[in-house]
């Protein structure tokens, strides 16, 4: 199972898999970080789009066609914003995975990438992040058959590192 799992530092908006993970805003209109590249990769037709799913419930995940990306679909998921871990966040993250891989599967999607959900300006966790995201997609991995490829897109170096150990704890 661990070898249907990849992780890389780089772009996701250059990767051409059935499906990227956004880590949206709850509007879905687009923001900063990973949000804003995806947007701006993918054309105003993605706005467009967007604007009619009403938004997104934080843990949710919805999906739009990629448009000009490489990727043939966005899953939008709106992860928590850290406050310390009392508010449910743990759960809330574990939903955005969860719903996404769900999404994917009900879409035929083989290839998924995500993003490190929560992780930047909402200040979760970084190594509680990645085990969550490696839990999941084992789980995933198991239940929907049809997912062949998860890769975890690590922007930054210490990601990647966060990643690779998370994985080695998991898959073993």
């Amino acid at each position: 199972m661990r070898e249907k799992v990849e992780i890389v530092q780089g772009d996701i908006t250059k990767l051409a898999v059935d499906g990227i993970v956004n880590a949206a805003n709850t509007s879905l209109l687009g923001g900063g970080g990973v949000d804003g590249a995806i947007h701006r990769a993918a054309g105003p037709e993605l706005l467009a789009e967007c604007r009619t799913l009403n938004g997104c419930p934080t843990g949710e995940a919805k999906i739009t066609k990629g448009y000009r990306l490489p990727a043939r679909h966005v899953i939008h998921t709106v992860g928590p914003v850290w406050h310390g871990g009392g508010k449910g966040e743990r759960e809330l993250l574990r939903n955005c995975y969860r719903n996404s891989f769900q999404v994917a599967a009900a879409h035929d999607l083989s290839s998924i990438a995500f993003p490190a959900i929560s992780t930047g300006v909402y200040r979760y966790p970084l190594e509680d992040a990645c085990r969550i995201a490696m839990e999941e997609a084992k789980a995933a991995l198991e239940r929907y058959p049809q997912i062949s490829r998860v890769i975890f897109v690590a922007f930054a170096p210490e990601a990647k590192l966060a990643y690779e150990r998370a994985a080695k704890e998991v898959f073993g």
